[in-house]
């Protein structure tokens, strides 16, 4: 099953995600990529356990939807968002029995390795989320981020590094272990196993309800009501961008950007296409522009895509009303 972001609680919980078979142990997967690993990794077990995967690729979704499906895994997961955010907003401390990561990018060129995934951060971020004897397992075929993982790892303060001679048999099914494996070389692997539990940790990294509040706190759909001049035509509209929302709790804020503004099909009105950027969490929504029978307009989010409505998706509506605003409406009711 393919789940939005908006489709999961926060945090939330194998009973509702799994209803069949919510006392199975509960993996979550890295960059799944086509889906390779989890059918062989499954049939491992006595029953297969609930799957949770995460991918930045929409194609590889895609594929792996497919292949679990036709495996006959129902408990299965599967979404396209950076596994950071996943991690830290939908799954509570001390629930995961392992996480697994399988030939990351290893961001080789110098200067990138703030964009690798095995770094400190991550690694507190995970030990706050397994059970007791869980752990992060790691198999890649390149050494020196190998190396860099592990190193890491220990310098989390929180992770043990187990060396192990081989990695799981379903680990080499993967599209790039086959790959590797036909040219004679042989993968790397670790077991990352927390020193501390998840309760010592969980402080560090809550599910922050602030960033995701519940519908009852916040309008349903953010919106506006605003009368346009009679003039308005924006057929020139250009790229704008606005940043903001910065708190102790929020240190990165948010950045949205108008990408573009398009007319309606069928109404009176226009469809602004804006990209969100909270932290690591980046999501692309529409904000329409529509007629009223009193001659205003209704600027609102649109549902399509199931945004979550976090601060930056709700200013997204504020800061298109702002532009309109510039273009000489005159705003009479904000609901953002």
């Amino acid at each position: 099953m393919i789940f939005n972001f908006s489709d999961f609680h926060f945090p939330d919980r194998p009973v509702r995600l799994y209803p069949d078979t919510p006392e199975h142990p509960w993996i979550l997967e890295v960059g799944f990529g086509d889906g390779r690993f989890w059918p062989h990794f499954a049939a491992s077990f006595p029953e297969a356990p609930n799957y949770l995967g995460v991918e930045i690729s929409g194609t590889s979704l895609l594929k792996a939807e497919r292949r679990l499906r036709a495996a006959g895994l129902g408990n299965a997961v599967l979404t396209r968002l950076p596994a950071t955010p996943l991690i830290r907003e939908v799954v509570p401390p001390g629930a995961l029995d392992a996480i697994v990561v399988n030939f990351p990018d290893p961001w080789p060129k110098a200067g990138h390795e703030e964009h690798r995934l095995l770094r400190v951060p991550f690694f507190r971020l995970a030990a706050s989320r397994l059970k007791p004897g869980g752990a992060v397992l790691l198999t890649t075929d390149h050494e020196e981020y190998f190396e860099f993982a592990c190193r890491e790892a220990e310098a989390s303060g929180v992770m043990a590094v187990h060396l192990t001679k081989s990695p799981p048999p379903a680990a080499l099914e993967t599209k790039y272990a086959r790959k590797w494996r036909d040219l004679g070389l042989d993968p790397r692997h670790a077991r990352f196993v927390p020193t501390l539990p998840a309760s010592a940790l969980a402080s560090e990294f809550p599910t922050t309800a602030a960033r995701f509040p519940d519908s009852e706190d916040v309008p349903a759909v953010p919106h506006a009501i605003l009368t346009l001049p009679a003039d308005f035509a924006p057929t020139a509209f250009a790229k704008h961008t606005a940043r903001g929302g910065v708190t102790r709790d929020n240190p990165d804020g948010w950045t949205v950007v108008l990408l573009d503004l398009y007319a309606s099909l069928g109404k009176d009105g226009w469809v602004a296409l804006a990209h969100v950027v909270e932290g690591e969490l980046t999501q692309e929504v529409l904000v329409g522009i529509t007629a009223r029978e009193d001659g205003s307009h209704l600027v609102r989010l649109s549902r399509f895509g199931g945004p979550v409505v976090t601060p930056g998706v709700k200013a997204a509506v504020g800061v298109l009303t702002g532009w309109l605003e510039g273009q000489g409406a005159r705003v009479t009711h904000r609901g953002y």
